[in-house]
């Protein structure tokens, strides 16, 4: 029934920008922080970023904090990552995550996950 769909990744040059966005139906959206998390082949899945609920309050990987923006249109259900000035170590596959806990999400944790979405950076 809960389901989060990412979209927006694709093949960008180094120093390129792009957006994805992540959908959210079937659950009630204002009650839950949201997170960015990828994975490239072979690695662990790292956090990448997270908002809480009303979307003041963001938080960042030192990897990516300057860079990337994530924000939230409660409206919408939907959740976007903004990534400017992209370098080939931020290729992987983006997901999407949704929790009621703000901490929980930092720690890697979630009731949700997305399906995930390619970003791939070349040099």
């Amino acid at each position: 029934q809960v389901q989060l769909l990412e979209s927006g990744g694709g093949l960008v040059q180094a120093g390129g920008s792009l957006r994805l966005s992540c959908a959210a139906s079937g659950l009630t959206f204002n009650n839950y922080g949201l997170g960015w998390f990828r994975q490239a082949p072979g690695k662990e899945r790292e956090f990448v970023a997270l908002v809480n609920w009303r979307g003041g309050d963001t938080y960042y990987a030192d990897s990516v904090k300057g860079r990337f923006t994530i924000s939230r249109d409660n409206a919408e259900n939907t959740v976007y990552l903004k990534m400017n000035r992209l370098k080939p170590e931020d290729t992987a596959v983006y997901y999407c995550a949704a929790d009621s806990s703000y901490a929980r999400l930092r720690g890697g944790r979630a009731d949700y996950w997305g399906q995930g979405t390619q970003v791939t950076v070349s040099s």
